[in-house]
């Protein structure tokens, strides 16, 4: 790759062209276990495994799953939230050459209906909970899934919560823990593991093999498979680790409250901690703000990747100032724009440096992060991390450079994107063109080479001519004395083509009304950008990423304009 200008700004520790080590996850797993065998690899509650004893538990199901007929290519939907039998069963997988079908626990039948046939899984890891709620009903749905091997939460808990925790867990709404009888093709986790002598078999794999499904949310169509081969999150992993020069390997303690189903939580999360011989902190809930602040007090943890509702959480969490979350000394923030008051805010009470970045589940996901020790550059996405390459194209045409300044589509090539689309050479073709993937992401590039994302294509805005981007109305809603968070829209409009419509929820405190955030909006917006109606709702629904989903609010326009 040519020398490109953000180069330039490069933290000095960090060189724009990594020679890659030619890992795959299971190298990289192995490799952490021989150098750091005692160190934690899993912290869940009073639950603590070493990296020795997690291989131990990795090759015992490994071999069960063996037993089960899964091998090279086999397909295996790992179905759980963030818990100690997640991280065994992805490597598990891994080890015998399998792909993992990575599968959110929230979705519904129909969801999950679509993903596992869609890839073809054969076995199905889940949570007893979870099997009863949809799984048990919809087996004659799901006519390649053979076994289902169920996990329960207490399972790997220590005495005295292994005992309490299944009471509590059968009060909550809905219930996080249920009885599943034995049948045919149910295995139970713990069993299995226990009952099972570590011997796996000898698989070869390649660097270039399949290592994951990575199923895309779908909120433009049907959700597709992203084939992520072990060559893409081991140079993702091996990228995210360089742009964190100052971390220790053996020392770092990773709070992971990122889900593992998606992308970024797998990578930045799980693999970023198995290649510097983290800890891991697991939170199956990653909207327990309660918890989490324990989480960070107690472990003393040093490296936090979040999206922006989750600094926001904590900076509005009763009485935060009292509590000593000091501990963490870097910060990976994406998914969403991070606002600069939450970010000022969050940074004054550890002391640590966020740093923005930005990826997508068909590049592994990280493409471009601000510097950790450069220069960082507050509202951009930063730069390209290492051996990355970036550029702004003409949307209409998808072929034309646009200059330093101007509004394009946002273009990637790297060693992080994606091999396709599962059974989608179609939708391959459109999104990978001679190698640079197309984001569907509009965005500006300055002068330096720090990129600036003004919105994505589909949630454009076109009223009366003119396009209008979401995050930019969003962004100025949020500089509002005690907002809390805002999401733009564009609703139908017979003479307008679309109107402006925003969604916000104030702070407790705080006070507002539509037009005293409209006057606002006309200080620092185009008036033609200015929204036409604000509602003030109590939440926005979020998705388990904890990210503002403007479909279900357009969604729900749409309905009611259809009554109309």
């Amino acid at each position: 790759m040519d020398a490109r200008k953000w180069h330039k700004a490069y933290d000095p520790q960090v060189s724009p062209e990594l020679a890659f080590k030619r890992w795959t996850i299971p190298d990289i797993f192995e490799r952490t276990v021989r150098n750091f065998p005692n160190n934690d690899a899993v912290i869940f509650m009073n639950c603590r495994l070493s990296y020795a004893q997690l291989k131990d538990c990795v090759d015992r199901l490994a071999t069960a799953l063996a037993k089960m007929g899964v091998g090279k290519d086999s397909k295996v939907a790992i179905h759980l939230p963030n818990l100690p039998q997640t991280v065994i069963s992805t490597h598990a997988v891994l080890k015998l050459g399998a792909q993992c079908v990575m599968t959110n626990p929230l979705y519904v039948p129909r969801e999950i209906e679509h993903q596992w046939n869609d890839s073809g899984a054969e076995v199905v890891i889940t949570a007893d909970f979870l099997y009863e709620r949809h799984l048990r009903g919809m087996r004659g749905r799901l006519p390649n899934v053979r076994e289902y091997v169920i996990a329960s939460i207490p399972e790997y808990l220590r005495f005295p919560l292994n005992l309490l925790a299944p009471i509590k867990l059968k009060k909550m709404n809905p219930p996080s823990y249920a009885k599943v009888a034995h049948g045919e093709g149910i295995s139970f986790f713990k069993k299995l593991v226990d009952g099972t002598k570590p011997d796996p078999p000898a698989v070869s794999i390649d660097f270039d093999d399949l290592a994951l499904l990575q199923y895309t949310g779908g909120t433009t169509g049907v959700s597709k498979g992203a084939m992520m081969t072990h060559a893409n999150i081991s140079s993702n992993a091996q990228q995210m680790r360089a742009w964190f020069p100052t971390a220790v390997d053996g020392e770092e303690v990773v709070l992971a409250a990122l889900p593992f189903f998606h992308i970024f939580g797998l990578t930045v999360d799980m693999m970023f901690a198995t290649i510097a011989a983290g800890s891991l902190v697991l939170m199956p809930n990653p909207r327990d703000i309660p918890t989490m602040i324990k989480n960070i007090n107690k472990h003393k943890v040093t490296l936090f990747p979040a999206v922006p509702a989750m600094f926001n959480a904590i900076n509005q969490y009763p009485g935060i100032e009292s509590v000593d979350i000091s501990s963490i000394k870097s910060c990976f923030s994406g998914s969403a724009p991070l606002p600069l008051d939450v970010q000022q805010r969050f940074e004054e009470l550890t002391k640590c440096r966020i740093v923005e970045g930005f990826g997508l589940t068909e590049t592994s996901p990280v493409t471009h992060a601000n510097p950790l020790g450069g220069v960082r550059k507050i509202g951009t996405i930063g730069i390209p991390v290492s051996n990355t390459d970036a550029k702004i194209v003409d949307p209409a045409d998808g072929t034309k450079d646009m200059p330093p300044g101007e509004e394009g589509e946002l273009v990637v090539k790297g060693p992080q994107v994606m091999k396709g689309y599962w059974n989608r050479p179609d939708e391959t073709a459109k999104t990978v063109q001679g190698g640079w993937l197309y984001t569907g992401d509009l965005a500006a590039m300055d002068e330096d080479g720090y990129f600036l994302i003004v919105g994505r294509k589909k949630d454009m805005i076109l009223a009366s001519g003119y396009n209008i981007y979401p995050d930019e109305i969003d962004n100025v809603l949020m500089s509002y004395p005690g907002m809390l968070e805002a999401c733009t829209i564009g609703i139908p409009d017979p003479k307008r083509g679309e109107s402006v419509k925003s969604f916000v929820v104030l702070k407790p405190e705080a006070t507002a009304t539509e037009q005293d955030l409209i006057a606002h909006c006309r200080e620092n917006l185009a008036p033609y950008k200015v929204p036409r109606m604000i509602e003030f709702r109590e939440e926005l629904p979020k998705s388990a990423m904890m990210k503002l989903l403007r479909r279900e609010l357009r969604d729900e326009e749409l309905k009611k304009l259809g009554a109309e």
